[in-house]
């Protein structure tokens, strides 16, 4: 088990849950933009997002945005450790930085010390585009061992000047590399680990390689905090590493939503249909697990499980509640009807649970 990091006041490792990351794409020194952005991801499950600080404007930026934010923010740093040492003085609940561009060990020092002072953590961040040359020839390209040894060297540097208030990342675009790096970094210390995959790609593609890649690793038991790395709205990186956890039982809360891929049986335009309802009750707090199917035949049966469902028939629907049937909907309003079913148990459950 990895020790327990305090992110402002968000517990990492220990056996915590894993936590929900995303990073800001607003300028920081734009602090309207920027708590506006944090917000968005705060309502949609967020636990820690990050802002990058590239020079002394941003920096002066943070000390407004850390008092404002709902959640904890945390300080991306590069080359620059004055960055870092500002970013500490204003509020920022990490930083994140690598340890080896930081400017040398006695720069380093000067961070450490003052993260230390202020009970603030550090990300030793490593990537594959980050391993020193030597090591990429001496192995002969990159591969898990040297992005490995390259994390370790840097939390060594950490080590050296009397800072061990870690927390690890060491991504990789590739999903296959990511998953042995983390599985060997997982052995070797027991720092927390923060497992993503590095410039994933669109929205599309994107989903696909962090699934692959957080999916497995936390299917393992391998990650304590995760980062979905999206081209777009840093927004859809919280919805889909929501997606991720609830595949794997890591989390509660919010709807499962469940649809069959339709057959020749199926007598509605259900494609429309559940991206419809999906839409309309993504967003509802309740922690139900929903269906909507294509095959009043077997729909029920096969979404047993399912706290509340939808199955469709020749111009009717059939409303199911842990596959037995309850009644029928007419075709024209089986969509408004049961959202607000929907609604009406996790209602129903909420007040259960009081």
């Amino acid at each position: 088990m990895t020790r327990v990091v305090n992110v402002g006041g968000v517990l990492l490792g220990g056996g915590n849950p894993v936590r929900i990351q995303s990073m800001n794409n607003t300028k920081t020194q734009d602090i309207k933009g920027t708590l506006e952005q944090i917000a968005r991801l705060h309502d949609a499950g967020c636990d820690i997002t990050r802002v990058t600080v590239p020079n002394q404007e941003a920096a002066d930026a943070l000390k407004t945005i850390v008092k404002q934010s709902p959640i904890p923010v945390v300080a991306d740093i590069h080359f620059d450790y004055r960055m870092a040492i500002e970013a500490a003085k204003n509020g920022a609940s990490k930083i994140r930085i690598n340890p080896g561009n930081i400017g040398g060990p006695e720069k380093l020092k000067q961070v450490a010390d003052i993260c230390k002072e202020r009970g603030i953590p550090i990300r030793v961040g490593v990537n594959s585009g980050s391993i020193d040359r030597k090591l990429v020839e001496e192995y002969g390209g990159v591969c898990a061992e040297n992005m490995t040894k390259s994390a370790l060297d840097a939390v060594k540097l950490l080590e050296d000047v009397d800072f061990d208030d870690i927390v690890i990342s060491i991504k990789s675009s590739s999903p296959k590399l990511t998953i042995e790096t983390y599985r060997l970094m997982s052995k070797a210390c027991d720092y927390p680990l923060h497992v993503g995959v590095t410039e994933a790609g669109t929205l599309k593609e994107g989903v696909v390689k962090s699934a692959v890649g957080i999916g497995t690793l936390l299917a393992e038991g391998i990650g304590d905090t995760i980062r979905v790395s999206l081209t777009g709205d840093p927004v859809d990186e919280v919805y889909a590493a929501k997606s991720i956890l609830k595949a794997l039982d890591l989390t509660t809360g919010g709807i499962t939503f469940v649809s069959c891929p339709t057959c020749g049986r199926t007598e509605v335009p259900l494609i429309e249909i559940a991206n419809e309802i999906e839409s309309r009750i993504s967003k509802f707090p309740y922690d139900l697990k929903v269906s909507v199917m294509g095959c009043a035949v077997n729909g029920p049966g096969e979404a047993k499980e399912s706290d509340i469902g939808l199955a469709g028939g020749k111009d009717e629907f059939l409303l199911f509640e842990k596959g037995q049937i309850i009644r029928k909907l007419k075709a024209e309003t089986a969509v408004d009807e049961f959202v607000e079913e929907v609604r009406r148990l996790g209602e129903e459950k909420s007040q259960a649970t009081l």
